[in-house]
C-alpha cells in the first residue's frame, strides 16, 4: 500500500489558545461590547498565574529560564542515563557556565519534564489545585464560545488515525490503497517550558506528545520548520501550518507549505468554533492536488 503522511503544524497562542488577547482586552473588544472585557482580563491573569506556578513549582522554570531550548530533546546526548528517582534537583549546583557538566544536569532536567509531561498534570498537582483548573478551564471556554474545546476537537479529528484506526502500530488509517499517518506539531514563539506546560494546562499533552513540541524563541519558526521537515523526510508528506502570526506564515511560504490564517474576531473567516480537518484538507489540496482533499474528506469525521 501507498503511504502518505499529514503533518500539522500548530501555533498555539491566539491560534489553539486565546491567552494575550485576552489579557490586553482585544478578544473581548472586537465583539463591540457583548462581551466584558474586564472578565476576560481576569481570566487570562489567572491562567498567567496558574501558568508560572506549575512552571517554577514542577517545571524547573526559575532554573531553566535562562537556558531556553527549541525542543528537549537537543540536549539527549549529554543525558548518561542515570538514575533520578533520588536525584536531589535543588542541591545539584546547576547553573553558568554553560559546560558539559551544566548541560547534562539540564538534560537531567529535560528528561524529568518529559516524565512529567507523559505522566500528566493530575499526577502532580493537588485535588484542590485540579478542581481551580478545571473550573476556570470550563469559564473561559464558555466566555470564548467554546474556542478551546473546538480546537482541541479539531485536533483529535486531524489526529484520529493515530488513535482510533487499524494498523499495526495504530498510527494510521487506511483509506483504499493509501495508509495515511497524522502528525500534530507545535512550533510556538514561547519558551519552551511555558509551552509545555500550557499544552498540559490546556487539555493538549495527548494530543500533542513533548517530542513534537518546538520554540522558535531563539531560532525563528522558520529553523523548525526545516528541523521538521528533516525529521518527517519521504516522498508522500504533506504539510500544513495553522498560525495567526506573519512569521509562521512567511516561513510555510518559504517552505512552500499550505498555510492557513487564524484570526480571533468573529467576523473572521478562519477561527474556533468552525476551522474542521476537512477545511484543511482543501488547503493540502491547493498544494498537493485534489486527490489529496478527497482522501482527507473520507477523513474527517461525519457531520463536518
Amino acid at each position: 500500500m501507498d503511504q502518505k503522511m499529514n503533518v500539522y503544524i500548530w501555533d498555539m497562542d491566539e491560534t489553539l489558545i486565546l491567552l494575550k488577547s485576552l489579557i490586553n482586552g482585544t478578544y473581548a473588544e472586537a465583539f463591540n461590547g457583548s462581551k466584558n472585557v474586564q472578565t476576560g482580563v481576569e481570566i487570562g491573569k489567572m491562567w498567567e498565574d496558574h501558568i508560572l506556578q506549575i512552571c517554577d513549582d514542577h517545571f524547573f522554570y526559575e532554573q531553566v529560564e535562562n537556558c531556553n531550548m527549541p525542543y528537549l530533546d537537543v540536549m539527549k546526548q549529554y543525558d548518561d542515563g542515570r538514575d533520578l528517582t533520588d536525584y536531589d534537583f535543588s542541591k545539584d549546583g546547576f547553573g553558568p557556565p554553560c559546560d558539559d557538566l551544566n548541560k547534562r544536569k539540564l538534560a537531567y532536567r529535560h528528561r524529568s519534564i518529559e516524565q512529567k509531561y507523559k505522566k500528566g498534570l493530575h499526577s502532580i498537582l493537588d485535588q484542590d489545585m485540579i478542581k481551580s483548573w478545571s473550573e476556570l478551564y470550563d469559564v473561559t471556554d464558555s466566555y470564548t464560545d467554546m474556542w478551546f474545546s473546538a480546537a482541541k476537537a479539531c485536533l483529535e479529528q486531524c489526529a484520529v488515525g493515530n488513535r482510533d484506526l487499524a494498523s499495526s502500530s495504530g498510527s494510521a488509517v487506511a483509506t483504499n490503497d493509501t495508509i495515511f499517518q497524522h502528525v500534530n506539531i507545535l512550533v510556538t514563539s514561547g519558551s519552551l517550558i511555558p509551552s509545555l506546560v500550557k499544552c498540559l494546562l490546556f487539555r493538549l499533552g495527548d494530543l500533542i506528545p513533548s517530542e513534537n513540541v518546538y520554540s522558535s524563541w531563539e531560532v525563528g519558526k522558520l529553523q523548525c520548520f526545516s528541523w521538521i521537515k528533516e525529521r518527517f523526510s519521504g516522498p508522500n508528506l504533506q504539510f500544513c501550518v495553522i498560525g495567526d502570526g506573519w512569521e509562521e506564515c512567511e516561513a510555510a511560504e518559504s517552505m512552500r507549505w499550505p498555510f492557513v490564517k487564524i484570526d480571533p474576531r468573529p467576523s473572521s473567516y478562519h477561527r474556533f468554533p468552525g476551522l474542521t480537518p476537512k477545511e484543511l484538507g482543501h488547503y493540502f489540496s491547493v498544494v498537493y492536488g485534489e486527490s489529496d482533499s478527497k482522501d482527507n474528506d473520507r477523513l474527517a469525521p461525519s457531520g463536518n
